[in-house]
């Protein structure tokens, strides 16, 4: 059997749907394939990730489809979708990992059509206030080589934690880090 038919449209995650002004995150769609190719297959958008290759490998996209839904999954995937407001069906993907003692991280990238339009920060603001996996704290991360990403988190009311460093795979190298974590409020 083929990745491709390893996920259909119709599967069902316990995500919830989150609606902000512009745009609903939605759980990940086997349409979603090609626009995800054709994001991530950006090297802009790969390099400034920690796990995107790039290239991207032919099953890359289909791999994720299959992580997003899988039932015993750790890490949870929204589409960050504008087709309701005429946008495109994905401008971009937010994810929280869970990690021990309730705790979660957050990591998100916007297609290049929408940067500098306030997409990831409205995105980042509504996942924050759904909290979707009653987290107690949310961690998150950024190249230092990415002020922009730093500002979104900082105006989200992250503190800034220290700089540490990771591996990127579309850069094939270590890379300088700035952390960050917000405190969340109890769930509702």
């Amino acid at each position: 059997m083929n990745s491709e038919s390893r996920i259909s449209d119709d599967i069902q995650t316990n995500q919830p749907v989150i609606h902000a002004a512009r745009f609903a995150l939605r759980p990940l769609a086997a349409s979603d394939a090609g626009l995800l190719e054709r994001y991530l297959s950006d090297q802009r958008v790969a390099t400034m990730t920690r796990v995107i290759p790039h290239p991207l490998p032919p099953e890359y996209i289909a791999n994720m489809l299959v992580r997003a839904n899988d039932v015993e999954r750790t890490e949870d995937f929204w589409a960050i979708d504008g087709s309701a407001n005429e946008h495109a069906e994905v401008m971009g993907v937010i994810k929280l990992s869970r990690l021990d003692r309730n705790q979660s991280e957050l990591r998100y990238w916007v297609a290049p059509a929408f940067w500098n339009t306030g997409i990831a920060t409205e995105a980042v603001e509504a996942i924050l206030s759904a909290n979707p996996q009653g987290a107690s704290d949310i961690y998150a991360e950024v190249f230092q080589d990415n002020p922009s990403s730093a500002r979104i988190l900082t105006n989200a009311e992250f503190a800034y934690l220290g700089d540490a460093e990771t591996f990127s795979v579309a850069r094939n190298m270590v890379t300088p880090t700035w952390t960050y974590a917000r405190k969340m409020g109890k769930p509702a």
